[in-house]
């Protein structure tokens, strides 16, 4: 999730001791940086957020692709990285995949960054790796900051299983249609909202996932303004609507609809079905997943079933 303004803190220490073309192993031995394309994360916000790996490798490789070099010098800067930048975005991906793919074939070492957090998320990152991949050539994940992520663990909303869909549509059309296509997920929904466009998803998030669904807004992660509100759908909506824009960059976290009426004989259905082949626990445990339904209480009823199963019939 790109930001344009990260928030300055002092360089690290270590940054000048940096050697290029080596990358630190966990015994802090100098190894050699391998042939490759890195996708390197890098902070959301705060200029601290990125890992000792992350600039070993931005200081190795032969070449940062960035999506604005601008931004990316910054950082680099900040850390005390000498590093040529090449621009790599939506515009000229196609053009320079190419070439990228050549300098792989001589042996050359590349990193990919975003303009912040993990390339690949809503970026056209992907297909660079992709091709990559298809060519026969390493793509090696440098992990770090998340924006995605970051708002999940600050939601309180239910981390187990969740879904990242990117940013919905501007057309109000195209994104009530997408929201429908989500509805049933059974788990946290994450988008990325512009805040020109945050009160008309929320309402529509609102009427078409639930007025009572649990939301968290997160805004300005990580950095100076922070801030995450959190409540039901049509009080967020409502507190939107009524207020300017906020600014930043915006993390919207939907939590998982509530649990459908289960019919009774389905259930035992699949759990007769899910005991033919599984131990008990492991019959509840994916029968409760399907339906949504707490496991301890799938589980009991298993156990009754297999109970009644296993007695001997009188006649």
């Amino acid at each position: 999730m790109s930001s344009k303004r990260p928030s300055s803190s002092k360089p690290e220490s270590d940054s000048a001791s940096r050697v290029s073309g080596e990358l630190k192993s966990p015994s802090g031995t100098a190894q050699p940086l391998a042939a490759g394309l890195y996708i390197v994360a890098t902070p959301i916000g705060n200029l601290r957020d990125i890992t000792l790996r992350a600039l070993d490798v931005l200081a190795g490789v032969d070449l940062v692709l960035a999506e604005d070099t601008r931004v990316a010098r910054r950082l680099l800067t900040h850390h005390g990285i000498r590093a040529k930048l090449s621009p790599y975005h939506d515009h000229n991906g196609a053009r320079r995949r190419p070439e990228l793919i050549a300098a792989l074939e001589a042996g050359q070492r590349l990193a990919l960054i975003s303009d912040a957090g993990t390339p690949l998320v809503s970026d056209p990152g992907w297909k660079l790796a992709h091709e990559v991949i298809e060519a026969g050539f390493e793509v090696i994940p440098i992990p770090g900051p998340s924006a995605a992520l970051a708002g999940l663990v600050s939601s309180g909303l239910p981390s187990d299983r969740f879904m990242f869909c990117g940013f919905l549509s501007p057309k109000a059309g195209s994104r009530r249609k997408t929201l429908r296509e989500v509805a049933e997920v059974p788990g946290t929904l994450i988008f990325y909202e512009s805040a020109q466009r945050l009160a008309a998803s929320l309402q529509d998030m609102s009427d078409i996932l639930g007025a009572d669904r649990g939301v968290a807004v997160a805004r300005e992660l990580t950095k100076l303004f922070e801030e995450t509100r959190r409540g039901r759908l049509a009080e967020l909506a409502e507190q939107y609507q009524t207020e300017p824009a906020p600014k930043g960059e915006i993390v919207v976290l939907i939590g998982p609809p509530p649990p459908s009426e289960t019919n009774q004989e389905d259930l035992d259905s699949h759990l007769l079905e899910a005991l033919k082949h599984h131990p008990v626990k492991q019959a509840a445990n994916s029968v409760a997943e399907t339906f949504n339904l707490p496991k301890r209480e799938v589980y009991q009823r298993a156990l009754s079933l297999k109970d009644h199963a296993s007695k001997p019939t009188t006649g």
